[in-house]
């Protein structure tokens, strides 16, 4: 079995590097190649692309790149044109990988994308999009298929991934154990996002609202996780500058340890409220664009919230700061308030619990079989 497969961003390293290690364990011969990152390298991936070139965020961000960007779509589907697979999988980032998808459905080769455009959130056109390129659906949240509901499109709902790898019940004291946290400590950790561009229009506004939480209370330990020692330096740099009063503890690359050890969580938007929402870790969530970017995405976007772990729970759940609302006052203000209200962190706790059970249903096992279900040319799609 030959399977192509392309991801782009951390997040979707990580999901493609589940299904394949699934797909593994059913079909041991399974070769895949592609766009691939460090975990799907590691899974016995083979890089003909990086991720690293769809590391873009922003509505004019990606304008500006565009031409590099369709010449890279152009390459990638040449690539598995000229070397085609027995199934392709597009994993997330729909507007470069579903051209992809439509120009090898269109020649033949079978398609599945896994994860669900936000088609609920805006352009609902792109469902007939998606219609268009893939024979195959995999939706990670329980609302999704309903979107695609009278479309001859094979939709199915496998759970979130998250959901399968974040245990049930959280064992904080042995996690703080780890991290050489005591147990009867205050923990905020940082979070400010795991690309370039979010580290520079967050990275201070996060420092700077530590910085006045350990103001208000000195023992309160600040844990900061960059994705990586790139990442580190720029915090450790941006500290220097800003905020050198501040003592914070760096856990380079443990972000879901420092979220199952805290008492709560200065996030930004993205996947990583999901994880928060799973970990059960109170969170505050701060998010910025490009000011061009910012403003499209207020034309377009309709829905009452940007953390993915709102729109699952469809309420305020983690209080949010947007673009000129980020600001470290305010900010400082929202995690105090998670410190100091014990009821409000045991409902969100018990909220937390009640829809991670919900999203845990096997998600790597039920792709990996749905995939091979269709490379199979009609085998029944698992129940």
């Amino acid at each position: 079995m030959r399977i192509g497969i392309v991801a782009g961003e951390p997040s979707g390293d990580r999901l493609a590097a589940g299904l394949i290690q699934a797909i593994r364990q059913r079909d041991p011969t399974a070769r895949f190649y592609g766009m691939a990152g460090p975990q799907m390298i590691a899974a016995g991936c083979e890089q003909r692309f990086s991720i690293d070139q769809l590391s873009v965020m922003g509505f004019f961000e990606v304008l500006r790149q565009y031409w590099a960007l369709r010449r890279l779509r152009d390459d990638v589907a040449r690539c598995f044109l000229d070397d085609p697979p027995d199934v392709f999988i597009g994993v997330d980032v729909p507007d470069f990988v579903l051209g992809v998808e439509a120009r090898l459905r269109g020649a033949g080769i079978r398609t599945a994308h896994l994860v669900s455009p936000t088609v609920w959130a805006w352009r609902p056109g792109r469902v007939a999009t998606v219609v268009r390129a893939a024979d195959l659906l995999l939706c990670i949240f329980p609302f999704e298929p309903a979107y695609y509901a009278g479309t001859a499109l094979r939709c199915e709902f496998v759970g979130h991934p998250l959901a399968d790898e974040i245990p049930l019940e959280i064992d904080r004291a042995a996690q703080r154990e780890r991290l050489g946290v005591a147990g009867d400590a205050r923990v905020l950790a940082l979070l400010p996002g795991s690309r370039s561009q979010e580290l520079q229009l967050c990275a201070q506004a996060f420092l700077e609202t530590a910085a006045r939480v350990q103001q208000q209370d000195p023992s309160i330990r600040c844990l900061c996780a960059p994705i990586d020692e790139r990442a580190a330096s720029t915090i450790r740099a941006a500290r220097e500058r800003w905020t050198p009063q501040l003592k914070l503890e760096l856990h380079t690359g443990a972000a879901r340890e420092l979220l199952c050890a805290s008492d709560v969580a200065l996030i930004t938007s993205g996947t990583t409220t999901v994880e928060a929402l799973l970990a059960k870790c109170p969170a505050v969530v701060a998010y910025r664009l490009s000011w061009p970017s910012y403003l499209l995405a207020r034309t377009l976007v309709h829905t009452p919230f940007i953390a993915m772990a709102n729109i699952i729970a469809g309420r305020a759940l983690f209080p949010e700061f947007i673009q000129h609302a980020v600001r470290a006052e305010p900010m400082a203000a929202a995690v105090m308030a998670w410190l100091d209200d014990a009821e409000r962190v045991r409902e969100m706790r018990a909220t937390g619990a009640a829809l991670h059970a919900e999203m845990r249903r096997g998600a790597a096992e039920r792709a990996a079989a749905a995939v091979l279900a269709l490379a199979a040319k009609g085998a029944a799609l698992p129940d």
